[in-house]
């Protein structure tokens, strides 16, 4: 289950930009071998808001691009597929008969920004955050070289298989 919450009023939120994202994290999913029904909650904000939320949250005064926050726990470099993938949830990480993976804050007009800085479309770049936060949301990370080596290369994987490349 996936809820899209929409705070921000500078680029419109189209029922086609709804779909490619929810298919995204969808098939970003399936592709990390998550089979439980889950549950994902997709806020829209603008750069100011997101810039409030990432002082708040991370204590960096500037707007990002994206926010992740994951609800479960993950060991020391381990991601969803190694951790959990026969691991039974109890009620701590459901909500009904859905496993809560967590929250995923997209600045949309980050993403219109750099999708012009990058030359390729809103679509695309909005769709690589998503990639990008999922993952983060099922463990992936990249402060340390070893760790982006690891996740820069699975987002480029998941988003070319879904056919949404760079030039795209």
């Amino acid at each position: 289950m996936i809820y899209a919450d929409n705070r921000q009023d500078k680029i419109e939120v189209t029922d086609e930009l709804k779909d490619i994202l929810f298919r995204t994290i969808e098939f970003a999913l399936k592709e990390e071998e998550v089979h439980e029904n889950c549950e994902i909650s997709l806020l829209f904000v603008d750069n100011e808001e997101i810039r409030e939320i990432n002082k708040e949250n991370r204590g960096i005064d500037r707007a990002t691009d994206v926010l992740s926050f994951p609800m479960l726990d993950y060991e020391d470099k381990k991601v969803y597929k190694e951790m959990y993938k026969d691991f039974k949830f109890d009620a701590t990480y459901l909500d009904g008969e859905n496993l809560v993976l967590g929250d995923i804050v997209l600045s949309l007009e980050k993403a219109m920004e750099q999708s012009k800085e990058f030359n390729h479309s809103f679509f695309r770049e909005a769709a690589y955050l998503v990639v990008h936060s999922v993952l983060h949301l099922l463990g992936y990370d990249h402060i340390e070289e070893e760790d982006k080596k690891r996740m820069r290369p699975r987002e480029e994987e998941i988003l070319k298989a879904m056919e949404l490349t760079r030039e795209d």
